[in-house]
């Protein structure tokens, strides 16, 4: 599409997933991430996705449940970090650094419960994010009823200024319908020094990984946004309700 691939490039490409949510909603004892869709659990579809890069390392955060998760896995090709305390996503992905020490290169932060993320679509954010020679490039969408999402607001230039938290937004920043998806690429010499910037100065008392996107463009950084035309692929699974419509197209996916 921009006239190259991924092969022609010679960054390193690390993965984090960020498994460590407790799924309150799921009323569940089993981990959130090992709910199954389609015959598996939701997690292996993001492993899935996750070897459309070719990564030279994963890094699963686990938290809650995080024994079930571990057994899970346990032989794939991926290293544990532990997050104890949930205390946002900027603190999951501030948790995974210990694998990435001497690590330069570029890193994907993907949702171990967004099972519908297809493989071409992470290839094409990525490519986006080298074309653009950006520190961040954010996935994103368009929902009719875009609810508690994330709204992406974005400047002059098309590329995005903030991400601004639903229960952080006034009326009018609700109306936007281009929401974050939760998947993102950063350049990793640029990651974890923002990370550490972070403060939990919001309603909800988290570090939000979102804030770091307002940090780099105050220091002039380029940080891009690739929407997919698939708003399906943004679908969170929270509950059973949202596990049985992934199911559905996951069904779909099969017949066609």
């Amino acid at each position: 599409m921009w006239g190259y691939s991924l092969l022609d490039t010679n960054e390193m490409i690390g993965i984090i997933i960020l498994a460590a949510g407790e799924g309150k909603r799921m009323k569940s004892d089993k981990a959130k991430v090992l709910h199954e869709l389609g015959g598996k659990p939701m997690i292996d579809y993001v492993l899935e996705t996750a070897s459309a890069l070719e990564p030279a390392k994963i890094a699963v955060v686990v938290g809650n449940r995080m024994e079930q998760v571990i057994s899970h896995l346990r032989g794939k090709r991926v290293v544990f970090c532990v997050q104890l305390e949930q205390k946002g996503t900027a603190h999951a992905v501030l948790s995974a650094q210990g694998p990435f020490v001497g690590f330069s290169g570029q890193i994907a932060v993907l949702c171990g419960d967004m099972p519908l993320l297809e493989q071409e679509t992470l290839k094409k954010l990525y490519e986006y994010h080298i074309l653009r020679n950006a520190v961040a490039t954010v996935l994103t969408g368009t929902l009719e009823n875009p609810a508690q999402y994330g709204r992406i607001i974005r400047n002059s230039n098309g590329d995005i200024e903030r991400i601004v938290e639903f229960s952080d937004a006034d009326s009018e920043t609700r109306k936007i319908n281009e929401v974050n998806s939760g998947t993102y690429i950063f350049d990793s010499d640029e990651l974890w020094g923002a990370l550490a910037k972070i403060e939990s100065s919001n309603m909800q008392g988290e570090f939000y990984l979102t804030d770091i996107i307002e940090l780099f463009r105050k220091d002039g950084k380029i940080v891009a946004g690739y929407k997919t035309e698939n708003s399906y692929e943004l679908m969170g699974i929270n509950n059973f309700e949202q596990l049985a419509e992934a199911e559905e197209v996951i069904e779909n996916r099969r017949r066609e």
